[in-house]
């Protein structure tokens, strides 16, 4: 099965890049570019490509943005941000915006091909420890995202300290809440197992019913979850990243 794509960058070059390796692949096939937001948003309801690699920052509609109405159409495509380090709190906007994950914009080619794979099949393409590790290095910068006028007050997936974000919370059991917490802590279904004393298909079966009872699409969005509602809290001490 072929797995389409929709390329989201201003820099021609950089598209030129990304479609060379792509296009090496038997099983992906670009079928557009763009060199903006607002074009994105409208290649993507007119090829309904299965994943768009979409930039953050370009000239009219950004990534975010651009990401927040590609979500909210409600079709099937799947948006993987891409970034860099000093970027960070715009990784997290697309997150909270619907992105299914982020890669770094120098990512190796093999790595780049697995993301947008791993993306399509469905599932998030950041690993949770990663995850965690850079959500400490930004989520003290929340309210800097809220005043940046990137789109990141938008909360599509309903997460946040209001009152919505309580109800839903209160639908887990509590141990589907200590799955929850193991998940944003950044562990994988084997460690959860381990440290639970449960079947590793246990969890994976509680950390499904937790993505269906809070209406989160995988992983990473129950990761940003967890962090709205208090659940967990930034380290003390983030990470530095350069500016």
């Amino acid at each position: 099965m072929t797995t389409t794509v929709l390329l989201v960058d201003d820099q021609p070059l950089l598209r030129m890049g990304f479609r060379m390796v792509l296009d090496s692949q038997p099983d992906l096939r670009v079928v557009g570019e763009a060199g903006d937001g607002g074009t994105a948003v409208r290649l993507t309801a007119e090829l309904a490509p299965d994943v768009v690699l979409m930039d953050v920052r370009m000239p009219g509609v950004d990534g975010i943005e651009a990401t927040r109405r590609i979500v909210a159409s409600g079709g099937a495509s799947k948006v993987l941000i891409l970034t860099t380090f000093d970027l960070d709190r715009y990784a997290f906007a697309g997150l909270r915006a619907g992105a299914s994950g982020f890669l770094l914009k120098d990512v190796p080619p093999d790595d780049l091909l697995a993301g947008i794979r791993t993306v399509a099949a469905g599932d998030a393409v950041v690993a949770p420890s990663t995850t965690r590790r850079l959500l400490d290095g930004f989520a003290h910068r929340l309210p800097d995202l809220d005043d940046s006028g990137s789109g990141a007050g938008h909360r599509p997936f309903g997460a946040g300290p209001g009152r919505d974000g309580a109800d839903r919370l209160a639908r887990l059991t509590d141990r589907e809440r200590d799955v929850l917490g193991e998940v944003a802590a950044g562990l994988s279904n084997a460690e959860i197992a381990t440290r639970l004393v449960l079947a590793e298909g246990t969890v994976k079966t509680h950390v499904g019913r937790i993505l269906g009872k809070l209406e989160l699409r995988d992983r990473v969005q129950a990761v940003v979850f967890a962090y709205e509602i208090g659940l967990v809290r930034p380290s003390a001490n983030p990470p530095r990243h350069p500016d």
